[in-house]
């Protein structure tokens, strides 16, 4: 029947390892696979031939794998460029020297252009070898999808960290500002996530240019009508011009990204230099919005585990290549929830950026409308019954740590 191989790239999430978990069981429960081999590091890691056996992996580990954030097989930031035969040539000898014919990449907009590169590159060359890819981000900003595994987790960690935190900075009086920092580099949609827990005064997006006249206004204005204001920014909010509020030179990470981070110090400072306020608070969620399975949604952790499912059963079908699966958009936002699960061309999925919908964008940064808040609550719904040892949420030991 020849092996399968999975593989998990970019930032991690709090549930990227159901999806993992998910391929795993399907191959249990329906062999298609003769083995399950885990690619340790993503794809930097393959063409080293570093791959792990996940095939027999017991029924309490995958139960506790489906419940351990961040990437249980690694991650890298390695970008496989188009043209470059080197890599494509090296990975077809790794899958032959292990009798892998199909690959399954967990991953992000890089990650399905990964898919869409290698599948293109085998059609071309008369390979048989197949790719699939599973998404995944916190940033939410993959199309053609309602939304992303790893998103909805995210969302509703950062739904009870911005409560928490305005309770917190309700109990005093003394005049201050308080600035949450999330991740979302080009699209606001985990920033804009957090206005469904009701606590958020100011947003800033990147969607929307920031002009710091105006939002000065509205923080003077907030502060003289409640003696308070809660904001909430994006890491990705930029002028006019593009330029970042914060940002430090361009990552060695492959893909020339810049170094995000400091927004909210960066707002804060504004603040108190115009005199606003004499003091401000900074809270920066960061990686713990992404790693943090104690704050799991059980839709996010039940769908994630299920694309894995799906795509394992999809690619049953010999003519299944270049693929993702996803969760499709929903077409009335008021009708009960219930995910429709699809697969679409990786070249839909790659390279695209999905902006956080300028009509859920309230103007003078007031925050979303109510049909944003309408797309968000059913994603945070529930959580998962967690395995617990020691007190804290049980997790694996990460694959490339063995």
């Amino acid at each position: 029947m020849g092996n399968c191989l999975v593989a998990q790239s970019g930032g991690p999430t709090a549930v990227i390892n159901a999806s993992l978990a998910g391929v795993i069981r399907a191959n249990q429960l329906n062999p298609v696979y003769d083995r399950v081999l885990g690619g340790l590091n993503g794809i930097e890691g393959v063409l080293e031939g570093r791959l792990y056996d996940l095939t027999e992996l017991p029924a309490r580990e995958l139960e506790i794998l489906k419940q351990t954030p961040s990437s249980a097989l690694g991650t890298c930031r390695y970008k496989l460029k188009r043209g470059n035969d080197a890599d494509y040539r090296r990975l077809v000898e790794v899958m032959d020297a292990h009798e892998v014919d199909v690959m399954f990449y967990i991953g992000g907009n890089d990650s399905m252009d990964t898919v869409d590169a290698l599948s293109e590159w085998a059609a071309a060359n008369g390979c048989a070898k197949r790719f699939v890819g599973i998404p995944k981000t916190v940033d939410n900003d993959l199309v053609p999808v309602d939304h992303c595994p790893g998103f909805p987790s995210a969302a509703k960690l950062a739904c009870q960290v911005t409560h928490a935190t305005r309770l917190d900075y309700d109990a005093y009086t003394r005049p201050e500002v308080f600035v949450l920092e999330t991740m979302g580099r080009d699209a606001g949609w985990l920033a804009a996530s957090c206005c469904a827990s009701g606590d958020v005064d100011l947003l800033l997006l990147p969607e929307v240019p920031f002009e710091r006249e105006a939002f000065l206004a509205q923080v003077q204005r907030t502060m003289d009508e409640t003696g308070s204001c809660y904001i909430v920014v994006s890491e990705g909010a930029r002028y006019a011009d593009g330029t970042y509020l914060s940002a430090g030179e361009a990552a060695n990470d492959g893909f020339a990204h810049a170094v995000l981070g400091g927004a909210a110090l960066t707002l804060k400072q504004m603040i108190v230099d115009a005199g606003i306020a004499p003091r401000g608070v900074v809270q920066d969620l960061s990686r713990a919005a992404r790693s943090s399975n104690f704050a799991q949604s059980l839709v996010d952790m039940t769908e994630a585990y299920e694309l894995g499912l799906s795509a394992h059963m999809r690619s049953a079908d010999p003519a299944f290549t270049g693929m993702v699966v996803g969760v499709a958009p929903r077409v009335d936002l008021d009708a009960p929830y219930d995910a429709r699960f699809f697969a679409g061309p990786a070249s839909a999925f790659a390279n695209y950026v999905r902006p956080f919908p300028a009509e859920w964008i309230l103007p003078d940064y007031q925050g979303v409308a109510d049909e944003a808040l309408r797309y968000f609550r059913p994603l945070i719904e529930g959580e998962p019954k967690l395995v617990y040892e020691g007190g804290i949420p049980a997790t694996v030991v990460p694959f490339s740590r063995r």
